[in-house]
């Protein structure tokens, strides 16, 4: 009995032996899933994308994927600031983080989930964009009585869409859209926009400032300013280089000298050549200015200069702040008063003392008091003077062009002259 006893032991040892191991072997073979991260892109303010690869299951069944972020090193499920759930199973696939805070870093890993556990992928980082939209606010333009045009240009939006933009106005600085006299409403996205501003009050500064909305706010362009002009009647006066002083009149929101300009100087205070001979006046292509008839003593006061275009095109001939009007300024103050057939009788001075008869329309209702100062011609008629009384013929600043009246209609209307013509000229204020 006993060797029969010694013979069996070994057997049933080796067959537990054997059983055990096969069970070690099974539980061996499943191990936590192969993995990696994807790299982060589509970044905005508070999203972005990311995403794994799971290139083996470990021999398990992968039950989760998906990533885990935070604004510390290591991310994992237990502690992140925030997960995706992206399905199951090998292969690759795509994570959207949401609720992000701007201007902030972040590490983000892809994890994978079996019966075995969780494993991570390599750890990315990044950093969400500020959201902060960069522009600027044009310079006002076309300002009237009531109305403005202005804008912005955005250059920047962020990272996040432009979803408002347009500008803000008020009497006092730093409008906001929660704090203006107005605003406007202009589209959407980054570039250039117009905006137009109405409703605006006469001989009033107002301060304005684009701007443009995106999800994370609302931000604002640099600040300009500018006044609008006052109502249709007089204005106060000027002064040239040589201490002469001119009235002045406020008509459809421009302000006008009322009486012709007799400056003998530049607004840089040197001399405008004074040319008697008519010969040499005739054959000029430089600077020069005369009197009517070569006769200061009896025409400066009244009708003041005649320059030729040359003397126009410095850009000095006006007080500093002024101007001569161009062709343009010049069609804009006749519109406003009515057209050319009647905008004469609105600007002549009433009266024959300086027109003669019949000066026919004249009602002088803009107090602008145009004379008939005459002209001098240039090559055509060697330089000889004529019209004083029957014409008014003024410059403006764009070439060969200018306004003309007549003593026997109520038209007003616009001339073409030879740059070495003698005309009179008005200053309208920049």
């Amino acid at each position: 009995m006993k060797m029969t006893r010694l013979i069996i032991f070994p057997i049933i040892l080796g067959a537990f032996i054997l059983s055990a191991n096969g069970c070690k072997k099974d539980d061996d073979a499943k191990n936590k899933p192969s993995l990696t991260t994807a790299q982060v892109n589509s970044i905005t303010p508070t999203t972005s994308t990311c995403g794994g690869n799971i290139t083996a299951d470990g021999g398990a069944a992968i039950t989760a994927r998906g990533v885990v972020w935070d604004t510390a090193l290591n991310p994992s499920l237990e502690i992140s600031t925030g997960k995706t759930s992206d399905g199951t199973g090998i292969g690759s696939y795509t994570s959207n983080l949401t609720n992000l805070t701007p201007n902030i870093t972040y590490y983000v890993r892809a994890y994978a989930t079996n019966s075995v556990g969780t494993t991570y992928g390599t750890e990315q980082n990044f950093r969400t964009l500020d959201g902060i939209a960069l522009l600027t606010t044009n310079t006002a333009s076309n300002i009237n009585l009531t109305t403005a045009i202005c804008g912005g240009n955005i250059s920047v939006d962020g990272g996040a869409t432009i979803t408002a933009r347009g500008v803000v106005w008020n009497t006092t600085q730093n409008p906001t859209v929660v704090s203006n006299t107005g605003k406007t409403s202009d589209g959407l996205g980054v570039g250039n926009f117009t905006s137009s501003l109405t409703g605006l009050t006469p001989n009033t500064t107002y301060y304005v400032c684009a701007y443009a909305t995106n999800s994370i706010g609302t931000q604002y362009g640099n600040q300009v300013t500018f006044t609008t002009p006052m109502l249709d009647g007089p204005g106060n006066t000027i002064t040239d280089a040589d201490g002469n002083v001119y009235n002045t009149v406020w008509i459809g929101g421009r302000q006008w000298m009322k009486e012709n300009l007799k400056a003998t100087k530049y607004n840089d205070g040197t001399s405008i050549p004074l040319e008697t001979n008519n010969a040499v006046w005739a054959g000029l292509s430089s600077p020069a200015y005369c009197w009517y008839s070569n006769n200061q003593a009896t025409y400066s006061s009244t009708y003041g200069a005649l320059y030729n275009w040359y003397a126009v095109n410095t850009g000095k001939l006006c007080p500093t702040g002024w101007h001569v009007p161009t062709y343009a300024e010049w069609s804009q103050l006749t519109s406003y008063l009515g057209g050319e057939s009647v905008a004469g009788g609105k600007l002549k001075e009433i009266g024959t003392a300086h027109w003669s008869s019949p000066n026919t329309g004249a009602t002088n209702e803009t107090n602008f008091t145009a004379l008939p100062g005459g002209f001098r011609s240039g090559s055509r008629e060697a330089g000889i003077f004529g019209s004083n009384g029957f014409s008014g013929y003024w410059w403006s600043a764009s070439q060969n062009s200018g306004q003309f009246m007549h003593y026997d209609n109520s038209v007003a209307t616009g001339l073409f002259g030879d740059k070495e013509e003698g005309l009179s000229v008005r200053c309208i204020k920049d």
